[in-house]
């Protein structure tokens, strides 16, 4: 049985623009020397808020998935199920077929 990627696609495609902005943060252009401690201070703030938004998305990324997951492995179980019922159908039948077979064989002879 296949696994279809398209539901998870689908879960994680939103996030993946947010994840996407938030590692490559804007920095701010490098002004004079005397501002340059006034400067890395604002990329440092930056980087900052970029790694935790970086950790929030991975966050819900992580839920997202493992939400795909357990639907998909309740999808399994369920085709496993209607599986079992089909094979279940099929003996009744083909025992059935044989029966009136064996009647109509039965029946040309005598």
């Amino acid at each position: 049985m296949a696994i279809q990627f398209l539901p998870i696609l689908k879960a994680v495609a939103p996030y993946l623009a947010q994840v996407a902005t938030a590692a490559i943060p804007a920095f701010t252009s490098k002004p004079e020397a005397a501002k340059s401690d006034q400067v890395v201070a604002e990329q440092i703030q930056e980087l900052q808020e970029a790694a935790t938004q970086n950790a929030e998305s991975i966050h819900v990324l992580a839920e997202k998935l493992q939400q795909a997951i357990q639907s998909i492995e309740g999808a399994a179980q369920e085709a496993q199920r209607q599986i079992s019922t089909y094979k279940r159908i099929i003996a009744g039948s083909l025992a059935l077929s044989a029966v009136s077979l064996a009647i109509c064989i039965y029946i040309l002879i005598v």
